[in-house]
């Protein structure tokens, strides 16, 4: 099946915009929980699972497109290329700047995508032996260099509006996301897109692997309560894995069913995600504008709010998917291409769903 033009002018893949719909609408979940503290025990822990999942998921998609651009770039043309990369990360940081000044209750992860971007696009140019080292050299030196920073650096980056305490929060210092623990994430969505997508056994691995990482943490707990699982450990590295390898193989086995009648059920049923996939960062400041106005600097709601979720997230989700169908690529997407000369076609929807990389 061909698709629409993607990286570099090729045919765009289908899990790669599936799994960035799901990426983006995890994060609308997961910003939405604040309208629901009254919420059963249950669906809580379970919009936990989803926030967990949404800036790793990010992430892996962005080192899949990262390789997919290397791909489809000439060798000649490979320094320049990169140059785009640094601009366009440097594009991310500079709106999670301007962002953070919105106030929201949203922690605005832009910033260390954006890190992430700079320091991943080169890395996926190595040769597949030592990206599978580099990968697992800073999944394994993560947490002990978040502990070292945390110890020796904190002190040094005392006023958090400073330009240095921000970039070391993007890196290693942040309560939330950072570089240390996306990079292994970034190089592993590469590693994957180099495989493939196909049912094997590397998928099949995957699938039994998923499970047994996401329950290191609640095994941990139940032996150890004392043990530590804070955001950055290697515990929280191998939870965060194993939902992210769950919604990969998840993805794969659902868009490489066979028989026409089963993928034009696919097609229809992934058609949502493509299009948020296809505007995530127009969505993404959406969202955040939304709840800038609709709860500015405030606190959060003491009962559930059912309107303010919907508005969120299903009003999200439907902004998205109409802005695709009726006008094309997203505000953000087309300014950001046009900045690092990378410029999007206004319109990139519709048409056949894209083919699978095999």
């Amino acid at each position: 099946m061909s698709g629409t033009a993607g990286a570099a002018g090729g045919p765009r893949l289908l899990v790669p915009d599936v799994l960035r719909g799901g990426a983006i609408l995890a994060m609308l979940v997961a910003h939405a929980v604040p309208f629901l503290p009254e919420a059963p025990d249950v669906v809580r822990l379970l919009m936990r699972q989803v926030n967990d999942v949404a800036s790793p998921l990010f992430a892996l998609v962005m080192g899949m497109s990262a390789q997919l651009v290397a791909e489809r770039t000439d060798r000649s043309r490979r320094a320049r290329m990169l140059a785009q990369q640094v601009v366009r990360g440097l594009l991310l940081i500079a709106l999670g700047v301007w962002m953070e000044g919105w106030h929201t209750w949203v922690a605005i992860v832009l910033g260390q995508l954006g890190i992430l971007l700079i320091v991943g696009a080169p890395l996926v140019l190595l040769p597949t032996r030592w990206l599978v080292a580099v990968a697992a050299s800073c999944a394994v030196l993560a947490a002990p260099v978040n502990a070292w920073a945390r110890s020796e650096l904190l002190w040094a980056f005392a006023d958090p509006e400073a330009p240095f305490s921000r970039v070391a929060g993007w890196v290693a210092l942040s309560a939330h996301y950072r570089l240390t623990n996306l990079l292994p994430f970034f190089l592993l969505g590469a590693l994957l897109l180099r495989h493939g997508f196909r049912r094997d056994v590397l998928l099949w691995t995957v699938l039994a692997v998923a499970p047994l990482a996401y329950l290191v943490v609640p095994v941990l707990l139940r032996l150890r309560p004392e043990a530590d699982v804070s955001s950055g450990s290697l515990p929280d590295t191998l939870h965060d894995l194993g939902l992210v390898l769950g919604a990969y193989a998840v993805t794969v086995l659902v868009v490489t069913v066979r028989g026409a009648r089963a993928m034009r059920v696919v097609g229809v049923v992934t058609v949502p995600l493509l299009a948020a996939g296809a505007v995530s960062l127009s969505l993404y400041l959406l969202h955040v504008g939304v709840l800038a106005l609709w709860a500015p600097g405030g606190p959060r709601p003491a009962e559930n709010d059912l309107l303010g979720w919907l508005v969120i997230v299903p009003g999200t989700m439907a902004a998205g998917f109409l802005w695709w169908r009726l006008v094309g690529t997203g505000p953000a997407e087309w300014l950001v291409g046009a900045l690092t000369a990378r410029r999007k076609p206004r319109r990139t929807h519709a048409g056949p769903v894209p083919r699978l990389r095999g």
